[in-house]
């Protein structure tokens, strides 16, 4: 197999930062599209490019391949839905070390090691430094939509993971879109209907697409045929520093004292259950989770 110029994690550092920017940049039209109307653009631009590069073949599809495509898109559409509300009010930092816990919680019911819960307590300790600040500035609200969001990523994971052992290539990732587009549908149409009076907004919402789906998507799993999962996991772990980088440059986000503690408790717990989570398959391993079962869109 040939390696990627770029070393597998330069990939996965590339991929984090990209999805953070299209976050932050899709905090930006808002204010225009609504966080429903641009949750619906990018799922739908992401599926249409993703679609007119990869053209799934759906005739051979099983039944069972169709029900994972529909799930796994309902899952997408709830995952993206409440974290673009959450960052109606919750810095885009915050939000996403809340979000953080979703895949956490799925590594330690996966390693069942009694060491685990030390590490899950030091993350709830660290989203408890949050919600107990009154005079922060991630009201309740948001840090539970945040939390909700999270607990979607987790079920991505699952979701995906099962629609790659169905459907080869990346296929079954653009009907999963389409399908998460249309659960969006309802709550998002009003606001992605402004595009017709300012069609500059779509200019924004396909940048939104294309860095926090298609290009992150195409570099995390091109790095994840050269790069082992727990590898991989650990430096996913920087996904919420990224956030609150991202959240400073493009939205002027400045994180107090005690989110920066929450962010760094959450971090060192993922990194820490990520490093004792015993493998199970090689990265890549046709046999077992394909490699994009890791991925988020």
């Amino acid at each position: 197999m040939t390696r990627p110029a770029l070393p597998a994690p330069g990939l996965v550092l590339l991929a984090i930062a990209s999805v953070q920017l299209g976050s932050a940049v899709a905090r930006t039209l808002f204010d225009d599209l609504g966080a429903a109307g641009v949750t619906l653009l990018r799922l739908a631009l992401a599926a249409l490019i993703l679609a007119a590069f990869t053209r799934p073949r759906l005739r051979g599809w099983s039944a069972a391949a169709w029900r994972a495509a529909v799930l796994l898109g309902l899952v997408m559409a709830g995952m993206n839905l409440t974290f673009y509300l959450a960052l109606q009010t919750v810095p885009l930092g915050t939000a996403v070390t809340v979000e953080f816990l979703g895949p956490l919680l799925l590594a330690l019911v996966q390693t069942r090691r009694l060491l685990d819960a030390g590490w899950a307590l030091l993350a709830g300790a660290g989203v408890a430094l949050l919600g107990f600040d009154a005079n922060g500035s991630a009201p309740l609200g948001g840090l539970l939509l945040a939390l909700v969001a999270g607990l979607c990523w987790a079920g991505y994971i699952v979701c995906s993971a099962r629609l790659g052992r169905l459907v080869p290539g990346t296929g079954g990732l653009a009907v999963a879109l389409a399908v998460a587009a249309l659960a969006v549908l309802p709550f998002g149409a009003t606001g992605a209907a402004q595009v017709v009076d300012d069609p500059y907004l779509l200019i924004g919402a396909t940048v939104v697409a294309l860095l926090s789906s298609v290009f992150s998507y195409g570099l995390e799993i091109n790095a994840l045929r050269h790069l082992s999962t727990r590898v991989f996991g650990i430096l996913m772990s920087l996904e919420p520093a990224a956030a609150a980088v991202a959240g400073l440059l493009v939205l002027h986000q400045r994180l107090g004292p005690r989110e920066v503690a929450a962010l760094l408790l959450v971090s060192v717990a993922s990194v820490a259950v990520t490093v004792g989570r015993r493998e199970r398959r090689p990265a890549g391993n046709p046999q077992g989770e394909p490699p994009g079962a890791d991925l988020r869109v």
